[in-house]
Order: C-alpha cells, then sequence, then structure tokens
C-alpha cells in the first residue's frame, strides 16, 4: 500500500502545487486525472523521489519513500510524459544497458529480462531497429518496457497515450491492464476514457487540491439524475452558460450539445442524460459537487 500523508509543495513562484494531499493507493489501475497544471506531475515527482515536499508523507509499505530514496527507487518503475531516447542505438541495446544499471548484472538474466519485455511490449521484430526511428506508439511501448525492468512494485506513468493513435492507444491499454494486474500502477492524465477504460480507483486534483478519491463507477452512479442534455443554436451557448450550471458544450453540425447539472430539472427544453465519468469530472472541477470516498 502507498500511502501519502498531508503533502504540502508551493514553488518559489509562489504556485501551490500540492495542498495537504492525502491518498491510500493498492495494487491495480490507480488514475489521477486532472488538467495540466493540477499539481498531478508534482505529486508524481515526489513519489518517484526525483523532488521534495515542503511537508507531508509518503510509504511505501515500510519504506520511508521521502527518505529512503535509493530502496523506493529498486521497486520503482517510470514512464515521465517526455523522455529522451538514443536515437542511434536499437532498442534492444538500450534496454540492455538500463538493465545493468537496474542491477541486472548476470548477463544470461539480463539477455532473458529484456527478450521478455520486448515481447511483452510488442516490439521483438523492431529490436534490432535505432530508436530515432520509432513511432510515437512504438516510443512509448519502449518507455513501458524499460520501466517494468527489475519487476518493479510501483509504476507511475504520466500521460501515456497522448499523442497516440486510437489503434496505439488500444494497444497500450491492453499492455497497462495486463501489468496492473500484481503490482500499483498510477496513471496520471487528463484524458478522462483512458480512466474510465483502464481504473477501478481514481483521485482528481485541480489547483494542488484533491478533489475526490473513488471510483469511476461510484462517482458516475452518484451523478444519476443530476444531468441534463440539450440541443441548442449556437449563438444561445453563451447566454445559456450564465443561466444554468453547464458541465460542458460542444459544437455538431452548427449547433450547440450542451450538458448541465441541477439537482431538479432544468425546464421542458431539458432531458435527462446518463452520466458519463466526463461529467463527473467537470462536476468536480466547476464545483457543482463533491464525492466521498
Amino acid at each position: 500500500m502507498l500511502k501519502i500523508k498531508n503533502l504540502k509543495k508551493t514553488y518559489p513562484n509562489g504556485v501551490k502545487a500540492l495542498n495537504e494531499i492525502c491518498l491510500e493507493i493498492g495494487k491495480g489501475m490507480f488514475g489521477l486525472l486532472g488538467p495540466n497544471g493540477a499539481g498531478k506531475s508534482s505529486l508524481m515527482r515526489t513519489i518517484a523521489t526525483l523532488q521534495k515536499p515542503d511537508s507531508g508523507s509518503v510509504h511505501f509499505g515500510e519504506i520511508d519513500v521521502l527518505k529512503d530514496k535509493r530502496e523506493m527507487r529498486s521497486l520503482l518503475g517510470y514512464l515521465p510524459q517526455e523522455f529522451g531516447v538514443y536515437p542511434t542505438l536499437s532498442a534492444e541495446a538500450v534496454l540492455n544497458h538500463l538493465a545493468v544499471l537496474k542491477g541486472i548484472v548476470n548477463g544470461r538474466e539480463r539477455k532473458e529480462e529484456v527478450g521478455r519485455l520486448l515481447e511483452m511490449t510488442n516490439l521483438t521484430a523492431h529490436r534490432k531497429k535505432h530508436l530515432g526511428g520509432f513511432s510515437g506508439g512504438m516510443k512509448q511501448r519502449f518507455g513501458i518496457a524499460q520501466a517494468l525492468l527489475g519487476n518493479p512494485q510501483v509504476i507511475i506513468v504520466d500521460e501515456p497515450t497522448a499523442g497516440l493513435d486510437p489503434s496505439e492507444r488500444d494497444r497500450f491499454h491492453n499492455l497497462l491492464s495486463t501489468v496492473g494486474e500484481n503490482v500499483t500502477v498510477i496513471l496520471s492524465t487528463h484524458i478522462v476514457s483512458d480512466v474510465t477504460q483502464l481504473c477501478s480507483e481514481m483521485a482528481v486534483l485541480y489547483e494542488g487540491n484533491l478533489l475526490a478519491h473513488t471510483s469511476p463507477l461510484k462517482a458516475i452512479e452518484e451523478l444519476k439524475g443530476s444531468v441534463w442534455k440539450r440541443i441548442v443554436p449556437k449563438a444561445e451557448i453563451e447566454s445559456l452558460s450564465h443561466e444554468v450550471p453547464l458541465l460542458s458544450s460542444r459544437l455538431l453540425h452548427g449547433e450547440g450539445m450542451l450538458r448541465a447539472f441541477s439537482k431538479t430539472k432544468l425546464g421542458s427544453e431539458w432531458k435527462a442524460a446518463e452520466p458519463d465519468l466526463e461529467d463527473v469530472y467537470f462536476a468536480l472541477i466547476k464545483n457543482h459537487t463533491r464525492f466521498s470516498e
């Protein structure tokens, strides 16, 4: 169990990245949802021992993460949002090098581990190809392969599907689901559908604050009966945004597809809508509601 208590971090420019964050995260896929600048990366960098908080604590089992950095790093796999690769080296060569750094010094064991990870990430056929020639999806799969070296117990992935095409995203989802069966995987993203499809538990961060720690299914269930939809001319969107608590608005063929939050029916023009996790997200971000654990 990863236990985070009263974590606070304010940067020198005055930005409060983390404000008394408290979370407990067990095995499986855990979604960390929030817009850019919400504090997701700050939280993950703290868990990954890459930065110190101003106060608070992080423990993984008996390990004090903030004090025993070396021990935590031996159990950690990390895929940051942006990571560099050696463009003129092959995937196999780089994984072999990183395996040595991870402490896999036995040549036979290292070869087996690298081969296993290349197979798992569907990169065996490309093992001799230079990383500089990899597509975006292939680079992300390579990123997961290096994060899995050494059989980590905690894996952190930051915006892993951003920029991937639908087929690569599906492949990546399947890979993460497989990985997350026996270890703790923290998936940080602003893509709501990733959390819907992958995570049994989630937290929502906004401006450094924890708005919710719940399950996607429970949060959606709590919103039932409170989401309404309406189609209006484009010219009416602005005025309606001041009259009702809009969750979202989209243009489709020149018309506004509106979704709003209300515990009671808004009017005859509004129809009841089945809530989804995106409605939950906007309801939290726009301060329309709160969800208990």
